[in-house]
């Protein structure tokens, strides 16, 4: 069965700037580059792209409705790197995050959560504490995880704009090449719950 005539699963990404494709082109952004990825290993997947320039968390718990609305079959949530660099508490960041995941609980949408780090100085024991977010949500609730979505880009130069938070195309393409094991793993859980049959691997 070919992605055009399997049932199609449907992702929604619910994020700030990083998910929006701030700077780029609407084809460079990251929900569109992970979609690309996962179809060419033969997965029927679509990806809505939900980011909004400059959202924290708190913003996201308005919006995880209207994200969940569409009764989609899974959502990416990245989130967070608004309020790290606000140094909103992590316990107050934490409580946002719970009650969007406690949303897509309610709906049965599965969440692959993507973690952040907080990526100004804002010493080693907040910074601490903001990581750890993501750690132990993932672990209490046992989601799909990424731990650290600008894995490998932030901070070079080469890879980001030059306000230096943003990636670049170039660096979209990085993020999401580092966590499509994890992007497949997770469509690969919501196509076996959905009784749909995996893509056969392809041959080099």
């Amino acid at each position: 069965m070919s992605a055009h005539t399997a049932p199609q699963i449907r992702l929604v990404a619910l994020g700030d700037s990083l998910t929006a494709g701030f700077g780029l082109a609407a084809h460079e952004a990251f929900p569109v580059v992970l979609q690309g990825l996962l179809q060419e290993k033969g997965y029927p997947v679509t990806i809505v792209n939900a980011g909004i320039s400059g959202d924290t968390t708190a913003g996201g718990v308005s919006r995880a409705a209207p994200a969940l609305s569409d009764a989609p079959d899974g959502m990416i949530l990245e989130l967070g790197a608004n309020d790290g660099l606000r140094g909103f508490e992590p316990a107050f960041i934490k409580a946002n995050l719970e009650i969007i995941l406690d949303a897509a609980d309610a709906k049965n949408v599965p969440v692959l959560l993507c973690g952040m780090r907080a990526l100004l100085g804002m010493g080693p024991d907040y910074s601490a504490e903001f990581a750890a977010v993501y750690a132990d949500l993932a672990r209490d609730r046992n989601l799909a995880f990424y731990p650290f979505f600008l894995e490998g880009v932030a901070a070079d130069p080469a890879k980001n704009l030059p306000d230096g938070l943003h990636p670049t195309a170039a660096g979209v393409r990085e993020i999401a090449r580092r966590m499509l094991p994890v992007a497949e793993a997770f469509v690969q859980g919501i196509m076996t719950r959905k009784g749909l049959p995996l893509p056969s691997p392809k041959t080099p």
